[in-house]
């Protein structure tokens, strides 16, 4: 029997069903989820005050080195960029919709909302975004699962005020759970630059897996999905910057070409941004040549002085 290890929230079991299931038919061997509680789960203080969605990896990563469980399913916008000894990430599998997804009382758009309304967010960068763009509206720090964060605007579960306008989740989530019915509208990329990672799972394994596992994961890896997310990831690890930092990026190959876009906001929704794009070949490393030409402009443009002192380079 194989062990993967998960957070107990209604997502994360979720997609780790969906990965546990993608291992089993290759494997054709069980696989067992192992519910794990992390200190992101049980505090409910703004993420960023803790160190940011990092915090939801800790207890899981070392349930794995412990060998309580043998591969274990993160969303990889919470996974922190720099590699963890002994632990690597086996798979990539192919990323979901990557875009936010607003739900908003009453199904109006969020350009309809009359000022003063009231929108939910526990992201600094979705709250910049909001304050850049919708400034006469109240932006709200949240805490809690979907369903949660969901009945504040829908009013559909009982014990929880009703009393947002409006809230901004990830469109993968609310898909991997079955809720993607409520959306209103979905909010482009290139106007709204999601998290380094959004709508993508890290499947991660001790250094030595071996066996159907390890076959397993090879097969499960979707290579263009790994080679963007790296790259946007390796935005954020080349700014020093959290998994909470106000900074959106996003990448995709297209034809052979790997285009790359970042931005980086001030907590009031100021902005500098940056794209590029180059061919993809055996012959260079394109995540993080395209980085780190993304990157250089970024702090050309004085990306170091939007984003808060302890995320800045």
């Amino acid at each position: 029997m194989i062990r993967l290890g998960t957070r107990g929230s209604a997502l994360a079991l979720a997609q780790s069903q969906r990965v546990a299931d993608s291992i089993a038919a290759r494997t054709g061997e069980e696989v067992e989820l192992v519910t794990i509680t992390t200190q992101g789960d049980v505090s409910t203080v703004p993420l960023a005050s803790m160190g940011g969605a990092g915090v939801f990896v800790v207890a899981v990563r070392e349930a794995l080195l412990a060998g309580e469980c043998d591969v274990v399913v993160h969303s990889l916008k919470d996974l922190p960029t720099a590699p963890h000894p002994g632990l690597v990430i086996g798979a990539v599998p192919k990323r979901a919709d990557a875009r936010d997804a607003a739900i908003v009382a009453g199904g109006v758009a969020l350009k309809d909302l009359p000022a003063g309304s009231r929108v939910g967010t526990g992201s600094p960068r979705r709250q910049a975004q909001l304050r850049r763009r919708f400034p006469e509206l109240e932006v709200v720090e949240m805490r809690g699962n979907v369903d949660t964060r969901l009945a504040r605007v829908l009013g559909d579960k009982e014990g929880v005020e009703h009393d947002l306008d409006a809230v901004i989740l990830a469109a993968a989530g609310l898909e991997r759970i079955g809720r993607e019915g409520v959306v209103t509208e979905h909010l482009g990329i290139d106007g709204w630059p999601t998290a380094p990672g959004q709508g993508a799972l890290a499947v991660e394994t001790r250094a030595d897996v071996s066996g159907a596992l390890k076959r397993a994961l090879i097969g499960l890896d979707h290579a263009s999905t790994r080679t963007a997310v790296e790259a946007e990831r390796a935005v954020l690890r080349k700014l020093e910057a959290g998994c909470s930092a106000p900074l959106g990026a996003h990448a995709f190959i297209d034809d052979g070409m790997m285009f790359l876009a970042a931005r980086v906001y001030s907590p009031e929704g100021e902005q500098v941004s940056s794209a590029h794009a180059q061919y993809v070949d055996d012959s260079r490393t394109p995540a993080e040549d395209l980085a780190q030409r993304v990157v250089d402009e970024l702090l050309q443009n004085g990306a170091a002085d939007l984003m808060p002192k302890e995320s800045a380079r």
